[in-house]
């Protein structure tokens, strides 16, 4: 057999053996990585025996392959890795991670090099040189937590727990890896600048594979709208992005190809969230969780099967010297986590870790594949002598499998020790109080299918019987009005509402109802408003909600420049997103205000329904308020975006048709291809967003104005001024200001701020030609009510003006006349 047959051959069967492996620690209640790793082992130290027993030979051409297996640490670092940080990174919510920020940046790479120095300090007492020594530190401060995780989900530990472990893992192993190279580059004499000059090399290569990355994941998301909603296209974009990243900046851009993955993955998740549809999203998802799982399982069971190899040379001493190292190792972890920590939460860097969480992220620091792989590549490195090669093979395979071993195989009990399975009273209520609901409308489905297939009714009671009496279990116990306070109430239903309002968001994403810039604006402010209520309870939630209906920076910026540059496409644009987000904003909010009265009141009862739905009233009422203001001044749009809208929810609702139908046998394969090619390319036409008009052209709005009546030349007219539309609250004139235009409104209105009263200004009247006339400074305060347009005259402009229109110049002079008197 050749040798590209026999190392396939090797990996197919090492995917037979994973999928034995997987159910079967299930069963056991085993970690599978760990259950995963001892079977490695053992089928490596049992390949390696009967290779080189000279009791048989009669399986030497079966076990050879595995031995002989021509893998090398460039394989699990170029061809694993990536896939492996990657789907880490992509499948994390950035924004969840986002709050504990400053508590992951630590963890990872404090408390690598924290590791790191205390494992080599440690052992240079012993005799071991000290850069290698803390070569094998930063060896050994890589983290696996895929069994700690499992072990924590199936014991129901908090949720931030697991975050944080999933976090620390993907910055952990990248600067461990960085820590790593710089050693590796000192212990080999590549590096010939001081210690300090490495750590600022190796702040530069952190630093600049986050950039990398993170431009790389920005550019994958704006590439994600253009693959026309492919998700094969979209899975192969996310693929070739992992190793592209990884190997430019490993090996063109000088950076840290593992922070870049990590990076571009994080990056590129947060955006792929939002801008795919969500069965898009949940495909990628779980294409990636299989390469996620194909990838760390090979790298580990390969691993795992070349640790007899490194082992060979274990000597008695090593022993004494890993139990050093597993010993500061859990010292070094510990001292930042009750050390260090504190003070992070102190100078309110990060929310408060209790002890509890603390021991368990101490105790949950599994050692796993990226170790071996690094131990493997520093055993192939030509310019290391024998005995640093096996020191560091030695130590660092003997460490990952005390941390497997020992560490793995206790951690569930130590969990339950420190009571992290355990709900809080709070949580419990509502779990009691939610469970009995969703069995009493199970109990209402069985009865009413009896009735419907006619089965005796002692059959059914039968069926019902468990339910009937979990239900009087659960209803025995404290009620959730005992357990909880109303403010806990208030701030359970104000997350509730932000995650529904969220889901109802994604709904219209998958219809495809809305366009993809304003789904993400929705989603992104959603959030915004779920973060607000987790931190900050109702207060929060009203000011995030406040801020929905501000305008926001891009409208801002594209305001800016239509006033001062004259540029109007940006403008155009985000009036139209707005229009979008305040239409799918408010229909969202008629669904929560149902929500609040059918769900929320039987979970949280009346009292706190009634206030919930209070604050949603008031959205409603808001959010109306200002969709009502733009839809006056551009109804026709308005009424785009509606018929769009429900065209696409009509589109949806036909194609689920079309699948029922075929599902139901009436129509073949052939005829809903048919039909469904139709139907995409209606949808497609119909999706085509209609440009918003501003309505500035400036000799229709010329022609509205009143005191233009009746003017000749109104070409040389048009020239003169400038059309600009007005948005709610904008300052048009500021008082003590020096005059440089006056305008002409065409549409809505502004109020004159005078120190004595509030003058309002509508349609075909002027405001500024005071300051312009009498060459004094501004004498109020001039502010738009709503939307409106206006033409503007430039002071430079002013005097021809009157100059050429003596009849317009006669109602100007009278105007600010009859102003000044009053």
């Amino acid at each position: 057999m050749s040798g590209v047959a026999s190392v396939t051959l090797v990996i197919a069967a090492f995917l037979l053996l994973i999928s034995v492996v997987q159910p079967t620690a299930a069963r056991l209640h085993l970690p599978y990585t760990v259950l995963l790793a001892i079977v490695g082992v053992a089928v490596g130290g049992l390949s390696s025996f009967l290779l080189y027993t000279p009791l048989t030979h009669l399986f030497d051409d079966i076990v050879r392959p595995i031995v002989e297996l021509p893998i090398s640490a460039s394989v699990f670092l170029v061809v694993f890795l990536p896939l492996l940080l990657f789907h880490a990174a992509l499948t994390i919510d950035l924004r969840e991670i986002a709050q504990d920020a400053a508590l992951i940046l630590t963890l990872a790479v404090l408390a690598v090099f924290a590791a790191a120095a205390t494992i080599g300090f440690a052992l240079s007492f012993f005799g071991v040189p000290l850069i290698l020594a803390m070569l094998l530190g930063a060896i050994v401060a890589t983290t696996d937590p895929a069994a700690v995780i499992a072990i924590f989900r199936d014991l129901g530990a908090p949720p931030r727990l697991t975050r944080l472990l999933e976090g620390e893992s993907l910055l952990n192993d990248a600067a461990a890896i960085v820590l790593f190279s710089m050693l590796l580059e000192m212990l080999t004499g590549g590096a010939h600048s001081s210690f300090a000059a490495q750590i600022s090399h190796f702040v530069a290569v952190f630093l600049g594979g986050l950039l990398v990355g993170g431009i790389a994941g920005y550019l994958f998301g704006a590439a994600l709208p253009f693959l026309g909603g492919s998700r094969m296209a979209e899975v192969t974009l996310s693929v070739a992005l992992a190793y592209v990243v990884y190997l430019l900046g490993e090996h063109v851009l000088g950076v840290s190809g593992v922070v870049a993955v990590v990076s571009a993955g994080l990056t590129g998740g947060a955006l792929a969230r939002v801008r795919l549809r969500p069965a898009s999203w949940r495909y990628l998802e779980r294409v990636w969780e299989q390469n996620g799982f194909w990838a760390s399982s090979l790298i580990f069971v390969i691993a795992s099967t070349l640790v007899p190899r490194l082992l060979h040379g274990m000597q008695l001493r090593d022993l004494w010297l890993l139990l050093v190292a597993v010993a500061a190792a859990l010292v070094a972890r510990a001292a930042v986590l009750f050390g260090v920590l504190p003070l992070l939460s102190a100078l309110r860097l990060s929310q408060k870790v209790s002890s509890a969480y603390k021991i368990a992220i101490t105790w949950g620091g599994l050692r796993g594949a990226v170790t071996l792989a690094l131990a493997l590549s520093v055993t192939e490195n030509a310019a290391l002598d024998s005995d640093s090669k096996d020191f560091v093979a030695d130590l660092a395979t003997g460490f990952a499998l005390f941390t497997l071993l020992v560490n793995g195989l206790t951690l569930r009990p130590v969990i339950r020790l420190l009571k992290l399975d355990r709900l809080s009273p709070l949580n419990q209520a509502i779990r009691d109080k939610v469970l009995a609901l969703s069995l009493a409308d199970v109990r209402e489905v069985i009865r009413h299918a009896a009735q419907t297939y006619r089965i005796a009714p002692a059959t059914a009671r039968a069926a019902s019987q468990h339910y009937e009496q979990r239900i009087k279990e659960l209803e025995s116990q404290p009620g959730l009005e005992n357990s909880i306070s109303d403010p806990d109430r208030i701030r359970i239903g104000l997350i509730a509402l932000a995650n529904r309002e969220r889901r109802i968001i994604l709904d219209h994403h998958e219809q495809n109802s809305v366009s993809g810039v304003a789904i993400e604006r929705l989603l992104r402010n959603t959030n915004l408003i779920l973060d607000a209520a987790r931190t900050e309870d109702r207060r929060g939630y009203d000011r995030a909600a406040r801020a929905l209906l501000a305008f926001p920076r891009g409208f801002r910026i594209a305001h800016f420049l239509h006033r001062t540059a004259h540029i109007d496409a940006p403008l155009r644009r985000e009036l139209s997103i707005r229009f979008e987000t305040l239409l799918v904003r408010r229909l969202a909010l008629e669904e929560l205000a149902v929500f609040t009265q059918k769900r929320l009141r039987a979970v949280l009862g009346s009292a706190a329904a009634q206030t919930l739905g209070e604050v949603i009233t008031s959205r409603t009422d808001a959010t109306t308020g200002v969709l009502d203001a733009l839809r006056l001044q551009y109804p026709k749009h308005a009424d785009h975006l509606e018929q769009r809208f429900l065209q696409q929810s009509g589109f949806r609702m036909l194609s689920s048709r079309y699948r029922r139908l075929f599902e139901e046998g009436l129509i073949g394969g052939e005829l809903l291809s048919n039909l469904e090619r139709e139907h995409e390319a209606t949808r497609s036409r119909s999706a085509r967003e209609a440009p918003l008009d501003l309505g500035l052209e400036t000799r229709k709005l010329i022609d509205s104005i009143e005191v233009f009546g009746g003017l000749s030349e109104l070409e040389a007219l048009v020239r003169l001024f400038r059309p600009r539309l007005l948005v709610p609250n904008e300052m048009l004139i500021r008082k003590g200001e020096r005059g440089r235009a006056m305008f002409f409104i065409s549409s809505g209105a502004v109020e004159v701020h005078l120190p004595t009263q509030r003058v309002r200004l509508g349609s075909g009247e002027f405001v500024g030609e005071m300051a312009l006339l009498s060459h004094q400074p501004r004498q109020a305060d001039v502010v738009s009510l709503g939307y409106g347009t206006v033409l503007v005259l430039a002071a430079a402009d002013f005097e021809r003006f009157l100059t050429k229109y003596p009849g317009a110049k006669a109602e100007v002079e009278r105007t600010a006349a009859a102003r000044a008197a009053g």
